[in-house]
């Protein structure tokens, strides 16, 4: 079958019990940065930075979520999905990274998990989404494994005050938290280091499997565990020998880093090839990957866009102070394909490719959520970019699904518009408009059109 997300979607194309979402992030909408006890991210520490943000934005405000949060569960309840995904902020549960837990930070998502359950929206707690406690990073962050071990601290620690969320999610994006945080320098912590960027993301998975076993320890019954990776695939840019190389590190770097040793419980081949001039790979120890590889109850994907990658020089000739970013590549426009409000290529296809790939790769693949899929645009309500995206990537989902990957559900990314990292407030993803200096709340045309799909579904 081909993919192509042209075409109105057919939501009978889905099975009955498709699990439809919306997601958000803590540090994207929550606001209250210092209310109840909550200690500093590196997300605030990096919003104060000259030029790291557009506009010298951060989330101190967002959209107030921590004291609307009642609101925007009705918002939910008005779109008529049956789960969402949202992140606890470790900063509020320790606001020090480890040692003293603040019982007010926990005593905020008890309420929201019991306001969801009151509605019958299924909860996806994750527990990662890029807002590190500062002092954990001023002891070295994810480079060191320290933090991997206070990371199964914190899981073990809201696990057990959170009953009633079935399904945990340990991180979200394990590649953005280290490769752009620690190595492109364009999200917090605002690295760019070769070797302690590629410990940064061994250390998230070793995080990940500490947590998993954590987490099973006590399970109570139904619960389900699973970890979220963003995937793009990478396509040359053209038929060259160098452009198809280029890919492959693009696809390593991106993608394979997190999937094989998750998945396949094997380092990549060609690790030591991309990096071995800037890296050692010493924070590896015995037993990793038994420990990353322990298997998953549910893969979540993220999806936006494919990579278009073409060889290039290196940014820093010099190995020892190069990144683990600089792999000499770089991204190229292909004509053709339309664009969202952010420039992004609209291609469908590419999820699809995903999905069927990661099931050829390895047989065994858990079930897949699409934990979350969305268009970047401005300030519009009657959003027809947004519906048009969200429909082609839909009908991408279900012919994945008619070509056998066990799809559980799909997350629209985001209810809200948000604090969209280093772009600020201007690139707005939500179903919901919402005006940051009222925090009024508007649904857009793509809210009732998703509202509709669902019911059709239901």
């Amino acid at each position: 079958m081909t993919a192509t997300g042209d075409g109105p979607f057919d939501v009978g194309a889905l099975p009955q019990g498709f699990v439809w979402g919306t997601a958000t992030s803590a540090y994207q909408i929550e606001g209250a940065v210092e209310a109840d006890g909550r200690g500093p991210s590196i997300w605030d520490a990096f919003c104060r930075v000259p030029g790291a943000v557009a506009a010298g934005e951060s989330g101190e405000h967002a959209c107030d979520h921590y004291n609307r949060w009642q609101e925007d569960v009705a918002l939910m309840a008005g779109l008529g999905v049956g789960a969402y995904r949202f992140s606890v902020a470790w900063p509020r549960v320790f606001p020090e990274g480890d040692g003293r837990v603040d019982r007010r930070g926990l005593d905020f998502y008890r309420r929201l998990v019991d306001g969801l359950n009151e509605r019958g929206i299924t909860p996806f707690v994750t527990l990662y989404h890029w807002d590190l406690p500062q002092a954990l990073e001023e002891r070295g962050g994810w480079r060191v494994r320290e933090t991997a071990e206070r990371f199964a601290d914190y899981a073990a620690t809201v696990h057990e005050a959170l009953d009633g969320v079935p399904y945990w999610i340990t991180l979200n994006e394990p590649y953005c938290s280290s490769i752009t945080g620690y190595a492109e320098g364009r999200h917090a912590p605002g690295a760019r280091e070769g070797h302690g960027a590629l410990a940064a993301a061994h250390h998230l998975l070793v995080g990940h499997g500490l947590a998993v076993a954590r987490l099973r320890e006590r399970a109570r019954p139904q619960e389900q565990v699973g970890v979220t990776l963003n995937m793009s695939p990478a396509v040359p840019a053209s038929a060259s020998a160098e452009d198809v190389a280029a890919a492959r590190r693009m696809d390593l770097m991106v993608n394979r880093q997190f999937t094989e040793p998750l998945l396949g419980a094997a380092y990549p081949q060609d690790m030591a090839e991309v990096y071995g001039e800037i890296s050692d790979f010493s924070f590896r120890r015995d037993g990793d990957l038994k420990i990353v590889s322990t298997p998953l109850d549910f893969l979540g994907l993220n999806y936006y866009y494919p990579i278009h990658a073409a060889a290039a020089p290196y940014g820093q000739p010099d190995p020892a102070l190069r990144s683990a970013f600089d792999i000499g590549v770089r991204t190229v426009a292909p004509d053709g394909p339309p664009v969202s409000g952010l420039g992004w290529r609209i291609e469908p296809r590419g999820l699809y490719d995903t999905l069927t790939g990661l099931a050829a790769r390895f047989p065994g693949l858990p079930p897949v959520f699409i934990t979350e899929n969305g268009y970047g645009g401005g300030d519009e309500l009657d959003d027809t970019g947004r519906i048009a995206y969200l429909e082609g990537h839909l009908a991408a989902t279900a012919d994945a699904l008619a070509d056998g990957v066990d799809v559980r559900g799909y997350f629209c990314w985001s209810l809200l518009d948000n604090f969209e990292w280093a772009r600020g407030y201007a690139a707005r993803f939500g179903l919901v408009h919402v005006d940051y200096a009222t925090q009024a709340r508007t649904p857009k045309a793509s809210y009732r059109w998703y509202r509709d799909v669902i019911a059709g579904g239901s």
